[in-house]
């Protein structure tokens, strides 16, 4: 089973809003948050910093959101914020903006409350790991039930550490709607402790851990759990998100690559230059210090003889235009 939330990150439509970088869980030796978001207050919306309220509806507007993951840090743990988000996304997108938390605490009925009146649609709790197996009868049992009197769609999200039937109990009894198990992953934020703990990378992957799959042949079958692995969320999620940013940002003769790059050409020309040579307006555009035009124009100029130089720029279509990539053409 894969819900409303899931659906919509398949297509890249989710906004990824990190609102607060601390938590009280300090021991999870899994924690994939990197030093420049682990214990920070400042919030991004996916890679952007925010600033201002209007930040979140630029990124939001740039990769035509159809919804947002609310994440951290611990969220709950920055209530007004997060609320004061949540309404913001609702009031300026309208109630189909679907919008998914994740929490590592079970923030009682109060919390549940607020959360649902400021527009949370799916809360998707992930109990500390060493209380796996044990949370019938105990507050992790009671706030599913609680948050979906408050209006909220209860599920959880789990890394793929280990197989736990206790989860499929959850699913059984009704009291969470579905669980998502994400592949096991080492980052640059947890690969020492991820060792130390003797787990390993996988054979040919970047982060995927061995043995992570193994999960599956306990809790695989059933369906309302849903396994992501480190390869979806690279290949569809992150560069379907891409795509949708880049068709928005695309000039005429930009190319948009497989992997929701855009490329184009660079050249010192002048502008009277290019209209000497005829070049259509709709094939360039003139900067305070260069000119950037389609990517194969400049080639065929270069090879003719009619400019000197240029270069091919690969970037990314976020915010700051990150280089991926320069190619000098002479």
């Amino acid at each position: 089973m894969i819900s409303k939330g899931c659906e919509q990150c398949a297509k890249g439509g989710k906004m990824v809003l990190f609102v607060y970088g601390y938590c009280d869980q300090r021991d999870c030796f899994y924690c994939p948050l990197g030093e420049n978001r682990k214990n920070v207050t400042q919030t991004y919306a996916n890679e952007r910093p925010v600033e201002s309220e209007e930040d979140i509806i630029a990124e939001a507007n740039l990769m035509d959101a159809l919804g947002t993951s609310i994440t951290g840090g611990e969220p709950q743990e920055a209530m007004e914020k997060t609320c004061r988000y949540l309404r913001l996304l609702k009031d300026e997108f309208g109630e189909d903006h679907h919008t998914h938390l994740y929490t590592g605490i079970t923030g009682g009925r109060e919390n549940m409350r607020r959360l649902s009146e400021a527009g949370l649609d799916e809360i998707r709790f992930h109990p500390p790991y060493e209380q796996w197996g044990d949370l019938h009868g105990t507050e992790w049992e009671e706030i599913l039930y609680v948050a979906r009197e408050e209006g909220l769609t209860p599920a959880f999200e789990i890394p793929g550490i280990r197989a736990e039937p206790e989860f499929l109990d959850f699913l059984d009894e009704g009291a969470a709607d579905f669980c998502n198990i994400n592949e096991f992953e080492m980052s640059d934020g947890n690969y020492r402790r991820m060792q130390e703990e003797g787990f390993e990378l996988k054979d040919g992957h970047m982060s995927a851990v061995e043995g992570s799959h193994d999960i599956l042949e306990t809790m695989g079958d059933h369906e309302k759990v849903y396994f992501c692995t480190s390869v979806f969320k690279d290949a569809a999620q992150h560069r379907s998100r891409l795509k949708r940013m880049a068709r928005n940002l695309r000039r005429e003769f930009d190319e948009v690559t497989d992997d929701g790059t855009l490329v184009y050409g660079k050249t010192w020309e002048t502008e009277e230059r290019l209209a000497d040579l005829g070049v259509p307006d709709e094939f360039y555009t003139v900067k305070s210090d260069h000119v950037e035009l389609a990517w194969w124009l400049l080639e065929e100029m270069v090879e003719e003889g009619d400019v000197e130089e240029g270069e091919i720029v690969e970037q990314y279509p976020t915010y700051d235009g990150t280089v991926v990539e320069r190619t000098p053409v002479a």
